[in-house]
């Protein structure tokens, strides 16, 4: 059992090492204002990048360009960057180092800022390790940064500056904004994305929206039938003539799993809970022939877990998942013949999962359990059960 312990964990590292390698259509512009179509790696940046790999066929050769050689990338139409000189306050966000300045300290640096709305009207997006910062122009002015800041005004006593509204006033008045409606904004990108939305709209300007595209099934329901392949063997620490080993034994399982998909990192997360029925039944006679122990454990199992999926491409991804499994055992007892029985109360214990699965439908996966607990009303007795679990499934919506 080690030894498909030692290779289910090889080939999860070594398929994250692959699958993380998503290249997806898109182009970049130069520094001579050419377009260049290729493939570019899409990292889902959390941080906005500096750099980007790509290439100019789905297998060619991977290369890398920095801000220093690009003005702008775009990646499958829903996520654009473009490289612009602006001047950005990098004041701390955190409220054990805020400024005690109420104005923004700005430098300027160039970056790539991620477009979140493109047109008479345009919002931009910059995030670093310490917040995130909006950016904004329109057809008649410059890019700068959306001000909202907040800043120390005594002990533990704390103010904002959000001139933000100010700017949204001067530069976005129209009749379908009212200045009681920017007042009520805040700056969260939401917020934002409707206020830009709503003034290109008004303006008759043709825009465009850059979000991330998520899963239109937020939850999964899959039937999960499979085998089990079992050790089981206990000791009684006070009188050994009851320890048993009753080898392997292969039995069938049957769940229900239900899969909820977090809306963010482009659906390779998700929450998992899996209702399912197994059960062990065993016998095993005693070297002396004096008598026969019986195992008869049957339990309703319930896993809830994380799983993050890696995408090999639009049909097929491999997923691996953890989860601490709670175990129901109902009537279930050891039956020792000329001897008093021992009813079985389990323990929680853990599961971790590789599997694959296609066109959002047909899966397969490999799960191993860490030993559970058989005999948690018994002080003498100690229990052995370990399971490899082959399960396959079956996504009905």
């Amino acid at each position: 059992m080690k030894s498909q312990i030692t290779l289910l964990l090889i080939t999860v590292f070594s398929l994250n090492c692959y699958s993380q390698i998503s290249f997806e259509k898109g182009y970049f512009i130069d520094n001579n204002d050419q377009k260049v179509e290729c493939f570019i790696k899409n990292n889902d940046w959390d941080l906005n990048p500096t750099l980007f790999t790509y290439t100019l066929t789905e297998l060619g050769e991977q290369k890398k360009l920095t801000i220093n050689s690009v003005k702008e990338f775009t990646i499958n139409n829903n996520a654009k960057y473009i490289r612009s000189t602006v001047n950005i306050d990098r004041s701390k966000y955190k409220s054990g180092e805020l400024s005690d300045q109420r104005n923004p300290i700005f430098k300027e640096e160039t970056l790539f800022l991620k477009v979140l709305v493109e047109g008479k009207a345009n919002l931009y997006l910059y995030k670093d390790g310490i917040g995130t910062s909006y950016f904004y122009n329109t057809d008649t002015t410059e890019i700068e940064q959306l001000i909202y800041k907040e800043y120390k005004t005594g002990v533990n006593k704390v103010a904002v500056n959000e001139s933000f509204k100010q700017q949204l006033w001067i530069h976005l008045q129209s009749q379908c904004l009212t200045q009681n409606q920017i007042n009520n904004t805040r700056c969260r990108r939401k917020e934002l994305v409707e206020i830009f939305k709503a003034y290109n709209e008004c303006n008759n300007s043709e825009y465009i929206t850059y979000e991330r595209k998520q899963n239109k099934n937020s939850f999964n329901l899959s039937l999960r039938p499979g085998l089990n392949t079992t050790s089981l063997s206990f000791i009684n620490a006070a009188s050994s003539y009851r320890n048993t080993d009753f080898g392997n034994e292969t039995t069938f399982r049957l769940g229900i799993e239900g899969e909820f998909v977090l809306p963010f990192n482009r659906n390779k997360w998700a929450i998992i809970i899996e209702p399912t029925y197994q059960y062990f039944k065993s016998e095993k006679d005693h070297a002396t022939g004096d008598y026969v122990t019986t195992a008869d454990y049957k339990s309703v199992e319930l896993p809830v877990g994380l799983r993050h999926y890696f995408f090999l491409n639009d049909n097929s991804k491999v997923f691996i998942n953890g989860s601490f499994v709670l175990d129901f055992s109902g009537n279930s007892k050891f039956l020792f013949e000329n001897a008093g029985d021992l009813e079985i109360k389990t323990g929680m214990n853990y599961a971790l999962g590789l599997g694959y699965k296609f066109q959002n439908r047909y899966s397969a996966e490999l799960r191993y359990f860490t030993n559970r607990d058989l005999f948690q009303n018994y002080m003498n007795f100690s229990s052995e059960y370990k399971t490899i679990s082959v399960i396959f499934g079956y996504t009905l919506f």
